[in-house]
């Protein structure tokens, strides 16, 4: 299983990579820029989801007791 975070990295630069190659007609051009706007938002949402995550306190679970304070 791979990270879909590291995918979409790995497709937005393969994507710009042909941008910078300059040997794409205009249409093509403006369509692989959609698809790095595309693939931007996706990857931001990805690292949104994953801060959400990681800063979201976990659930109290039946049974356990509070931690005393230090």
């Amino acid at each position: 299983m791979t990270d879909p975070l590291l995918e979409l990295s790995a497709r937005l630069h393969d994507t710009a990579e042909r941008l910078r190659s300059g040997e794409l007609e205009p249409d093509v051009t403006l369509t692989l820029i959609e698809e790095c706007a595309r693939l931007a938002s996706e990857a931001s949402a990805q690292v949104d989801e994953r801060v959400r995550a990681a800063l979201e306190p976990l659930p109290d679970l039946p049974g356990q007791l509070p931690l005393p304070a230090a």
